[in-house]
């Protein structure tokens, strides 16, 4: 084969070079929500107060509370949500792979094949002489289409981005679990708690019930309290089967969530029989100030990754627009066993332009369809920015004002077991009849229930604050669990990326740049 001249190598040289060097369609621009930059509200100011400790990654230790830590260390582990979202970012590494072969080569085919092939002749004579030979020949074709208007380089910048945007997808899994998981305990400790008062106000106004029922019998009091006396024990005593369903339920979920059926929790003692305690937390502690907390949500940086992602598809679809070169070449070996022919092999190479000149109203309309597709994600952020304001301002309103009735309620509930004693002595007395005792013993039961709601309404609002700006999104366990990696290798080569997903993932970025790969 002849050697490459010298003009020859530079003009493919400067070919090559000249590659992937033009990038059609628009540059990702990161957004900018003009009113977050210095966004606040009373109710957060009042709600949060700047700190260290706890971490807003782990922001659950709050409470200091060592069956909750380790029931989120159990989900981290076997969350069917946060199992799949691993999942989806190998999906998502997969799919970067893809992108990326297409800076090479595009097709490499490598062809033989064996011909036998007959045919009859006749000799000088006239007889008929058969003669038979096999054709044999292989071959080996390749084409590179060269990245002259960034086509393979904005595939690659889109799947860069939408593997980001896997990662922060279950960040943002990992907080709504461990807010769920909080949720749910706490849930059950109210639950717990109000089924306790539920039986001591049972068992008080039984009491009452057998007074009236012996003074009756007795003929010291007439038939109406008596009735009186048993309605509002029996209506007590109807509560508590409906918090032992709540409770069971409020277990059964918390089992789902750490990946197992429903059914004994040996690290969640039943502790409905003795005190429930519901912390009263009334600051939520930040790192950062709420407008800076709000853009770095998971499902916020999701939704900008998202719009990277749909900006260089806008490239690849002008990339049709314009002709693309490619670079062909093809080896070719020939040989038959027919006597006195030999065999051959040949060299073909070179370039050729494709350009669809005549469909130009389809491209051109599969540009702006990619556009309309951008312009979506782009309001769907800015609403999804929006949206998070409302819920971190909702949450810390909502913490405020119980914490403003948790006082009233305490001093209402001591008002109300005061109220109880002086109706009990008064009617002993005989200075006042049995309706007021009836009366006092509803109101503590209505006062103390209220009370642990309130409560359980602080804690939850405290939950929705740290979600609402993004906390927990932190995990140590990996990304795939040991058994998924083994299954998965065993099953298909995965290469190094299983060995990549053995560890936690890191925090997801927002590419700031054109193909900012990983």
């Amino acid at each position: 084969m002849r050697p490459m001249t010298c003009p020859k190598l530079l003009l493919l040289t400067g070919v090559l070079c000249l590659s992937g060097c033009v990038q059609v369609g628009p540059d990702f621009e990161p957004q900018r929500v003009a009113w977050s930059e210095q966004w606040s509200t009373q109710a957060l100011r009042q709600a949060s107060a700047a700190g260290a400790a706890p971490d807003a990654r782990l922001w659950w230790r709050v409470f200091d509370d060592p069956v909750l830590d380790a029931l989120i260390v159990q989900a981290d582990a076997h969350n069917p949500g946060v199992q799949v979202a691993g999942l989806q970012i190998m999906e998502a590494r997969a799919q970067l792979g893809i992108a990326r072969s297409g800076g090479y080569p595009q097709s490499q085919v490598i062809g033989a094949d064996a011909l036998y092939q007959t045919r009859s002749s006749r000799s000088a004579e006239g007889n008929p002489r058969p003669s038979s030979f096999w054709q044999y020949s292989a071959g080996f074709n390749i084409g590179w289409e060269l990245d002259f208007w960034g086509r393979f380089s904005r595939a690659i910048e889109s799947a860069d981005a939408a593997y980001f945007a896997a990662e922060a997808n279950r960040e943002d899994v990992l907080v709504l679990l461990h807010a769920q998981m909080a949720e749910s305990y706490y849930a059950l400790r109210t639950a717990e708690a109000r089924l306790r008062i539920a039986r001591d106000n049972a068992a008080l106004q039984k009491r009452s019930y057998e007074i009236t029922e012996r003074l009756f019998n007795s003929g010291e009091t007439d038939e109406l309290d008596l009735q009186q006396a048993r309605t509002q024990y029996l209506g007590t005593l109807s509560t508590i089967p409906e918090f032992e369903s709540q409770i069971a339920r409020t277990r059964n979920a918390l089992a789902v969530l750490i990946g197992r059926p429903p059914g004994p929790m040996p690290e969640l003692p039943d502790i409905s029989a003795k005190e429930a305690v519901i912390p009263l937390i009334d600051r939520a502690v930040l790192q950062d100030v709420p407008a800076n907390l709000l853009l770095r949500r998971p499902d916020i940086r999701a939704a900008e990754l998202r719009i990277a992602a749909q900006s260089a598809q806008i490239g690849v679809a002008q990339a049709d627009l314009y002709p693309s070169l490619t670079l062909l070449g093809s080896i070719v070996w020939t040989a038959t066993s027919l006597a006195g022919t030999s065999g051959g092999a040949a060299l073909l190479a070179g370039p050729t332009l494709n350009w669809n000149v005549f469909d130009h109203g389809r491209l051109t309309n599969a540009v702006r369809v990619q556009d309309a597709r951008l312009q979506q994600l782009i309001v769907i952020y800015q609403d999804a920015v929006r949206q998070a304001a409302r819920e971190a301002d909702d949450a810390a309103t909502g913490l405020v004002k119980s914490l403003e009735r948790d006082g009233i309620l305490y001093d209402s509930a001591l008002a109300a077991k005061r109220s109880l004693t002086l109706a009990n002595a008064l009617y002993r007395e005989g200075y006042s009849d049995f309706q007021r005792v009836l009366d006092a013993q509803r109101a503590l039961a209505s006062q103390q229930d209220a009370y642990l709601v309130n409560r359980g309404n602080a804690v939850r609002d405290l939950i929705a604050l740290y979600k609402a700006l993004g906390g927990g999104w932190h995990s140590d366990q990996p990304v795939l669990d040991p058994a998924t990696r083994d299954q998965m290798q065993q099953r298909t080569n995965w290469g190094n990326l299983l060995s990549d997903a053995a560890r936690p993932a890191a925090v997801s970025a927002i590419p700031k740049q054109k193909g900012a790969n990983r």
